[in-house]
């Protein structure tokens, strides 16, 4: 099972969504960085559940304990270990479900492919390993803090905020519980989340991400791409059915007249349709890119589904679930953005 992440920065995780703890090992971070402990709790307070009435109300506190590779503040050049404590779980809402195949979830094909499965939560498959990636994110971010990444809610379902990212003030995502900066907007999806979810049901979002003042040059031109390491890294995200940057879809109905970035004297761009990568490499235009979230596969209605022996039945959720995982999965996204970068800008450090 491959259960690592990145080349020069690498993120290694292990733990179950119910068992004791979550954690991993960050191998390759520079020694002689001053760690913000305060911003990176304050990661995982934007990740963790129960934090809101559309989101799961499993209640974990989510707290990071480092057990190595930090003295005094510093990061140390070496393996920096962490663990955060599974203090909330209630296995027994995934009993009903011990050798049944939920529909869309990991069950059938993890089982199939090892034999054996953890029906807890979905145990390794769960999202709440993802809690991992943020701390991970969180020290990254601080690594190339000259560089701005900021990440919100742009769609629930059929609400669109449809304002360009150019007229958002960031500062305003974490003052609404859907974080979208758009307060007119966030209104409609609360909305739409608290009506699907008295209905028993999910729905799906897209978060869009804007990284600014990026230097030229992160990137390869054959097969370490920037953009697609940046899509690699958010398909790994739970949920996540589609990734596009720049003009992405629509650039496909365009012309090339219409489409070209033409080049301004400094070696800027007049629009920016690339995403401010082309060639796979970074231009030093603003990097944007949206990721699309399927609606969370648990729904509170039955389904008709199948078992291990193969016979037919029907399942019906329990437990605590969010009803939209879009809100939760911001700073998700921001932290492997932050992941990636920070090992392509590692990766250039090396060549000089």
């Amino acid at each position: 099972m491959f259960n690592s992440f990145g080349n020069i920065l690498k993120l290694t995780t292990f733990g179950e969504s119910h068992g004791i703890a979550i954690g991993g090992v960050i191998d390759g971070f520079p020694a002689g960085i001053k760690v913000d402990f305060d911003a990176v709790q304050q990661e995982l307070n934007r990740r963790k559940p129960g934090q809101s009435k559309i989101v799961t109300q499993r209640k974990e506190p989510d707290t990071v304990e480092f057990l190595s590779g930090i003295f005094e503040g510093f990061t140390t050049g070496a393996s920096i270990g962490f663990i955060i404590k599974n203090t909330n779980q209630k296995s027994k809402d995934y009993n009903h479900n011990t050798d049944v195949y939920r529909p869309s979830h990991a069950d059938y094909t993890y089982d199939k492919k090892y034999g054996i499965r953890d029906h807890r939560g979905g145990g390794r498959t769960s999202a709440r390993e993802t809690a991992n990636w943020v701390v991970a994110g969180a020290l990254a971010k601080q690594l190339i803090n000259h560089i701005k990444i900021n990440a919100f809610t742009s769609s629930v379902g059929d609400v669109f905020m449809s304002k360009p990212y150019q007229e958002l003030d960031f500062s305003k995502t974490e003052s609404t519980i859907v974080r979208c900066p758009d307060e007119a907007s966030a209104k409609e999806m609360i909305d739409k989340i608290q009506e699907i979810r008295k209905a028993g049901d999910t729905i799906g979002g897209t978060i869009t991400c804007v990284v600014q003042n990026v230097p030229v040059g992160l990137g390869e031109p054959i097969f370490q791409k920037l953009h697609a390491a940046l899509g690699q890294a958010m398909l790994s995200i739970n949920a996540v059915k589609g990734f596009e940057f720049g003009s992405g879809f629509c650039g496909a109905k365009m012309k090339g007249s219409e489409h070209n970035d033409l080049f301004n004297p400094d070696g800027t761009t007049q629009s920016n349709l690339s995403g401010g990568i082309q060639g796979g490499i970074s231009n030093g235009m603003d990097i944007y890119f949206r990721v699309a979230f399927k609606p969370v596969a648990t729904i509170m209605q039955n389904q008709t589904t199948t078992n291990s022996k193969g016979e037919a039945t029907e399942i019906h959720g329990k437990g605590r679930h969010d009803p939209c995982v879009v809100p939760r999965a911001v700073p998700i996204v921001e932290a492997m953005t932050a992941m990636v970068l920070a090992d392509f800008w590692l990766m250039n450090k090396m060549r000089k």
